[in-house]
């Protein structure tokens, strides 16, 4: 069955999966011609500030949603409004009015017979009044983050500024995930955000079961990059047929100590954002030829790669052959080193035996799993040199 989703803002589950790779995804992120991003304000309650977002748009012609999403209290707000705004002509919407009502308050509001519409999270969704241009949202820190979105979503409509004003109460009486959802819809008010913001909601709610139906999961108490890593190992093992292990899964990646300046410098990409992507990206390169490509890019992008530069490269070239072997560390210093075997390294015991026996000067073994190896490395290139043959040797010698 092919199944073709299509959101604003995807939620955790859905977003999980598509990170994941169980499922395809593109992303749109090109705004309608003239559109404007919303302006958005995260302020504490207050008369003052909801009178003055409402006369703005009023003088302006415009019209405004006033979100209050308690059903039981929504006509003493109303109440309240109409005493604050005397100049406001209020219609009131909600799920609980009768469906001929309803649309006869909608179709009001469309027509401009009133321009405060007083409602709760019933306009989510399928709402365009391009009038309407400015949303005030009465405690929203009990919203979340893609409800956020979408209602925000409701002006803006057409090509005139529009704003949303997101009231809370005192900062004392808020969780600590209501904060974080407020701080990330306030900083990601750019057209095409929805993204941004699902995987910042991904990172404050978690994942949810996979296969079950909880929406909330453990993925703080691990992190998001290394949950997403050993999902993808997980997938990629039974795509393959195989059975996915934990030991494999929570497996720390090889470590290689070669005492060598291995880095980008700071003169090289001066930007610490993109410093910090390219380091990640070398980090998580899946063989070879990717390694060579980043290398590409470098120079292309930032001229041609500064000694340090190179070392860091070919460490992450060094880590993928490793790490292919079962081994878990490679020391080396200029007068030799150790190499550390996990348990089930896929090198042949009997030509470590053959390298024990016919070179006992050279190569010892330090306990079961640790090879210690005498040979001299003045500098840098021989040390990278070195290690390239041994583990190529190794390689060759496969179990």
């Amino acid at each position: 069955m092919d199944i073709l989703t299509l959101t604003a803002t995807p939620i955790p589950r859905t977003l999980n999966m598509a990170m994941g790779g169980m499922r395809d995804l593109s992303i749109i992120a090109t705004p309608p011609a003239k559109r404007l991003a919303v302006k958005t304000f995260v302020r504490e309650s207050d008369p003052a500030t909801i009178r003055e977002a409402i006369l703005r748009e009023l003088k302006r012609g415009g019209q405004v949603y006033y979100l209050h999403n308690e059903v039981q209290t929504i006509e003493n707000s109303a109440d309240a409004l109409r005493a604050l705004v005397p100049e406001a002509r209020i219609g009131i919407a909600h799920g609980q009015m009768r469906e001929r009502e309803l649309e006869r308050v909608m179709s009001d509001f469309y027509h401009q017979r009133f321009n405060v519409l007083l409602c709760s999270t019933i306009i989510e969704t399928g709402i365009d009044v391009p009038s309407a241009n400015t949303i005030i949202m009465d405690r929203a820190d009990k919203l979340g983050l893609a409800q956020l979105h979408q209602l925000r979503g409701r002006v803006g409509r057409s090509h005139h500024q529009a704003y949303a004003y997101l009231l809370t109460p005192h900062p004392k009486r808020m969780t600590t995930d209501a904060k974080k959802r407020l701080e990330a819809i306030a900083a990601l008010e750019d057209l095409g955000a929805g993204f941004a913001l699902a995987t910042h909601d991904l990172e404050i709610r978690g994942a949810g079961e996979l296969l079950g139906d909880e929406q909330s999961g453990q993925i703080t108490a691990i992190g998001f990059s290394l949950y997403m890593e050993m999902l993808e190992q997980a997938v990629k093992a039974l795509q393959s047929g195989k059975e996915p292990a934990l030991d494999q899964l929570l497996r720390a990646q090889t470590e290689i100590e070669l005492r060598l300046p291995a880095l980008l410098p700071d003169d090289y990409i001066p930007d610490v954002n993109m410093r910090l992507s390219m380091y990640k990206r070398i980090a998580t390169a899946e063989d070879e030829a990717a390694l060579r490509e980043l290398q590409v890019e470098l120079i292309d992008r930032f001229g041609l790669v500064p000694e340090p530069g190179k070392n860091l490269v070919a460490l992450a070239g060094l880590k993928l052959k490793a790490s292919a072997l079962g081994i878990d560390k490679i020391d080396a210093g200029p007068n030799g080193g150790t190499i550390a075997f996990a348990q089930d390294a896929r090198v042949d015991p009997m030509y470590l035996v053959s390298l024990l026996q016919s070179q006992p000067r050279i190569y010892k073994m330090e306990g079961p799993t640790k090879l210690r190896f005498a040979i001299p490395s003045a500098d840098a290139k021989s040390r990278l040199a070195l290690i390239g043959d041994m583990l190529n040797e190794l390689s060759a010698h496969q179990a």
